[in-house]
């Protein structure tokens, strides 16, 4: 099967050995791991089909131990680059191999990703570089239904848990192996709900998991899971049954840098320190921290490229929510930016970030851009704080001679972080996020990153944070004031967030918003 990834890869002689550290490899890996626990294989293997056994380092080899341990779930953490998941799809396909008809599945919250990370790249060379080019050939990949159909007859299935549909269909048969990529981004429920297929009986071949990640914080289920061994769910911190059949290796660049070169190793090293935490030391971020998003929540509902113009529903509403400052325009580095940011609301219940139109303008200027926006995107509503120039907001607007711009002020009773956790939640809810950025916002989600419980940690500011708040408050109103109508000792009181003007409303339902998503975030 000829792909651009596989053209040009050494071929040699059926058996003759394969050294690994070129292109096609990021980590030596020994003889199948599986050969150990497989006494009665299926059916003996194609002569092609054994892997060679190039050199690998002692943490390497202690990874191998683990892949050939009794237990039934295992995962390798760490930092990037570190050969996690070329390990894992190695052992995958051992497994694949050697046991005929066998089938296996690697999910990852999204399938585009998976597609162009594993399916694309990481499989062509593991199986290139240990079995030979001629069994890549033989393989045959169907596009329609995303699997790969093995010489022996095996299959490896791909899929995404992020939608509905899809996962209903992947989960429709059962495996022998799963593989979970990036847990970091795959809610608890998908992973317990993948888990009930792990059931495919296969003679020899014991049913296994794996998973891979970068430790995202100490509250995130594979902290819990591999590293307390705890159930997620439990408020009661139950242990898990069984729980010594769970592990867990650590694996950092630093255990890769034959395979890596100096300068990415310096790049890391170089990065802020909760960056270089997690990915060069590859360490939980610690719960003290109070992050109310926390790292890779954002990613998990993020929409780029191709997926913004298929997977968008039309809106029931767009609002516009603008947090104003005293800045005077752009020259004026002392104050503070004018957070304007537009969200719509889908047809399925989710919230959309359109467009992060913030900076240091002027009011003539973000009056502006608020009009053009608000004609850009057919928008219902202009939210505004009341009690930090919400006032200013509205007389700005109305300046501007405009008679449609709905303008709703918001009165604020709490802080910015009691205010901004019931939003967090919404990222990461056990059945996904329902909030999802189309595109990057950079100087957007480094404020959303620097709110912690404690308070907010950033710079200056969070004038863009505080625009998203709103947005999100006007669009999720019912929840927002659910999670907020309790006072520090648990009595009820009243919401947070309560409307001053409402005005008119304007029904704009069914205009097919997302065509105009050409202006949405930087992709």
């Amino acid at each position: 099967m000829s792909t651009p990834e596989s053209a040009g890869a050494a071929s040699s002689p059926h058996g003759a050995p394969r050294h690994s550290g070129g292109p096609g490899s990021t980590l030596p890996v020994p003889v199948n791991p599986e050969a150990v626990e497989a006494a009665e294989p299926a059916a003996a293997p194609d002569p092609r089909q054994e892997p060679t056994a190039p050199s690998f380092h002692p943490k390497q080899r202690k990874a191998l131990d683990v892949l050939m341990s009794d237990a039934t779930d295992i995962a390798l953490g760490g930092g990037a680059r570190s050969g996690k998941t070329f390990l894992l799809v190695y052992a995958l396909l051992c497994r694949a191999f050697a046991h005929n008809g066998s089938r296996h599945a690697i999910f990852r919250y999204r399938l585009n990703a998976l597609i162009s990370s594993i399916v694309y790249d990481t499989l062509p060379k593991v199986i290139t570089t240990f079995w030979g080019n001629d069994v890549w050939e033989a393989c045959k990949l169907d596009k329609q239904h995303w699997y790969l159909k093995l010489p022996n007859g095996s299959e490896i299935w791909f899929g995404g848990l992020d939608e509905k549909e899809r996962t209903e269909k992947i989960l429709g048969q059962e495996y022998t192996t799963i593989y979970f990529n990036e847990c970091s981004q795959i809610p608890y429920a998908s992973v317990v709900m993948a888990l009930t297929r792990l059931a495919q009986n296969i003679p020899g071949c014991k049913q296994r998991a794996y998973y891979d990640f970068n430790p995202p914080t100490k509250r995130h289920w594979t902290y819990k899971v591999f590293v307390e061994k705890v159930d997620p769910d439990s408020p009661t911190r139950k242990p898990l049954k069984d729980g010594h059949l769970y592990s867990f290796l650590y694996m950092n660049p630093n255990d890769n840098k034959g395979n890596l070169s100096a300068a990415y190793l310096r790049r890391l090293e170089n990065m802020p320190a909760r960056a270089r935490k997690r990915f060069l030391l590859g360490q939980f971020a610690d719960d003290s921290q109070g992050l109310l998003w926390e790292d890779g929540v954002i990613d998990n509902g993020r929409l780029t490229g191709e997926q913004i113009a298929t997977e968008v529903p039309d809106y029931t509403r767009v609002v516009i929510a603008v947090d104003p400052s005293g800045c005077s325009g752009p020259e004026d580095k002392r104050s503070d930016e004018v957070g304007i940011v537009v969200i719509g609301l889908g047809t399925n219940g989710h919230a959309y970030v359109v467009e992060d139109l913030s900076g240091r303008w002027g009011p003539k200027e973000w009056s502006s851009i608020v009009s053009d926006a608000w004609e850009r995107h057919s928008a219902d509503c202009i939210v505004a704080e009341q009690n930090y120039g919400g006032a200013m907001v509205e007389a700005t607007i109305t300046s501007l001679g405009e008679t449609d711009l709905n303008v709703k002020l918001i009165t604020a009773s709490r802080g910015k972080a009691v205010r901004a956790e019931p939003i967090a939640n919404l990222y990461c809810l056990k059945d996904g996020s329902k909030v999802h950025h189309l595109g990057y916002f950079p100087e957007l989600e480094q404020q959303m990153n620097d709110f912690t419980v404690a308070g907010y940690q950033g710079p200056s500011s969070p004038d863009r944070a505080d625009a998203l708040v709103w947005g999100l408050s006007e669009l999720f109103g019912a929840l927002v004031k659910l999670n907020n109508s309790r006072d520090n000792d648990g009595r009820g009181q009243a919401p947070v967030q309560t409307a001053e003007r409402s005005g008119s409303a304007h029904s704009r339902v069914g205009k097919a918003m997302h065509r105009r998503h050409s202006m949405s975030g930087r992709r």
